[in-house]
């Protein structure tokens, strides 16, 4: 497939720049979650091991800004039969039940960041997953 013109594109640079930032501050959150390049993504990780999630800019010219992220069993057919506009089902890990969510169509960033944490939550081992509700918990 060839890669759409950057002009032709339903965002900017500037839209990517915007989205890699806020992922940054959301996964900041998440314990031991570093950021590397991978596959030419900026790609979120679990202990520098494990994919968390990866931003996807035009891949394979979709012509689409994306979070790419595991899934629950059964959320990426939910998710597409909900709302296939947002939600679609990424080349190479979608059999494997990830999820894509369009950025480019107007991202609800409470939502994201949920998503973030359900993610999260399905590639973490139990003591980080355990750390992160310890610090979701109200003091007292």
């Amino acid at each position: 497939m060839e890669p759409t013109p950057r002009e032709q594109l339903p965002y900017t640079d500037a839209d990517v720049a915007a989205a890699t930032e806020r992922l940054r501050a959301l996964t900041a959150d998440l314990p031991e979650v570093t950021e590397r390049l991978s596959h030419g993504a900026v790609t979120f990780f679990v202990r520098a091991k494990r994919t968390l999630a990866y931003l996807t800019d035009d891949h394979h010219g979709d012509g689409r800004l994306a979070l790419t992220y595991p899934a629950a069993p059964g959320v990426q057919e939910e998710l597409l039969r909900g709302d296939g506009e947002r939600f679609f089902r990424p080349p190479y890990v979608g059999h494997r039940g990830w999820v894509g969510l369009r950025l480019d169509v107007d991202p609800d960033w409470d939502e994201v960041a949920a998503i973030l944490e359900d993610a999260y939550r399905t590639v973490a081992p139990k003591t980080l997953v355990r750390q992160l509700d310890d610090r979701r918990m109200p003091p007292g």
